[in-house]
């Protein structure tokens, strides 16, 4: 019996789909041009934090240590630091590292650095990345208060602005998202309604002859996630091709070569993306067939 009642609710759901052929279509069209710029901005972010991440583990900042620094002193400062929250990886490098380093930069022009082979002038320091960009001010404060450290010298411009960048686009997501959601509902909700005034009488003699509100609803909740799952299904398809095209096309560009990072391919955000989309797809469609079904339920 309740096989039955399952594959009732399950046929009708589909036959309101084709039933309503114009309405169902130009509801799916609209919701997947706003799936699509969720999609777009939801890309974005998740490119943005990956980006992220690849900067965390190269920007750092360099802990100068004061010149009169104890060897014990310099020991238990790596020992402070390790400790401290938010830091990821912790390198020291002597002058003589220092030297090495700024010579292999200069490549051939060494000749300025010949006086500094007898009277090295770079102090000791080490190099400090971080777990998170956000922390790096608080990760400053407690270093610099820490004996033998002279002075920090980082990047804060850069990492502000990274940080500030990519709370920027969550932000932006998640109004966008709310803001899509809401007009999802209300096309799904008006295109439902529609079949629903049209069973109106239906619905009425259903109500008299004692069928529940969720036998009756089942059927348009049916549609609802039909319309939600299809849009979300094409709108990964459009997304995926519009996706691998861009991407192959910023990664193929010097600016990306020449500061080495990378992006999310298609295949390593699909599993997230679909899962987005269904829940997105059958969420809205559950809320806009509950809603469309309010009126008509009342008798």
């Amino acid at each position: 019996m309740k096989y039955n009642s399952f594959g009732y609710l399950i046929g009708e759901g589909f036959r309101s789909v084709a039933k309503q052929k114009k309405m169902t279509s130009a509801s799916i069209i609209i919701m997947c041009a706003t799936m699509f710029i969720f999609g777009v901005f939801y890309l974005i972010g998740e490119n943005i934090n990956f980006i992220m991440k690849q900067v965390e583990s190269q920007q750092g900042m360099r802990v100068i240590i004061s010149d009169d620094a104890t060897e014990d002193e310099i020991s238990n400062m790596e020992t402070e630091i390790r400790s401290i929250d938010g830091v990821n990886q912790i390198t020291f490098y002597s002058q003589e590292d220092a030297l090495a380093s700024i010579k292999e930069r200069l490549g051939g022009n060494l000749e300025i650095l010949e006086e500094y082979e007898s009277d090295n002038p770079f102090p000791d320091s080490y190099f400090v990345t971080l777990t998170d960009l956000t922390l790096n001010t608080q990760v400053q404060e407690q270093i610099m208060q820490i004996k033998g450290v002279e002075e920090i010298t980082a990047r804060d411009d850069t990492m502000s602005s990274l940080a500030t960048v990519a709370n920027g686009i969550q932000m932006a997501t998640i109004a966008l998202l709310i803001i899509l959601v809401v007009i999802s509902i209300f096309i799904i909700s008006y295109t439902i309604k529609l079949t629903v005034y049209a069973r109106r009488r239906e619905i009425s003699i259903m109500k008299y002859v004692g069928a529940t509100n969720g036998f009756i609803r089942g059927p348009f909740i049916v549609e609802g996630i039909i319309i939600g799952v299809v849009s979300a299904l094409i709108t990964l398809a459009i997304v995926g091709l519009a996706y691998n095209s861009a991407i192959n096309g910023i990664l193929s560009s010097s600016v990306i070569q020449i500061i080495n990072m990378t992006l999310y391919s298609f295949k390593d955000i699909f599993l997230r993306l679909l899962i987005v989309y269904l829940v997105l797809g059958t969420g809205i469609g559950i809320v806009g067939s509950i809603i469309s079904m309010r009126k008509y339920l009342k008798v």
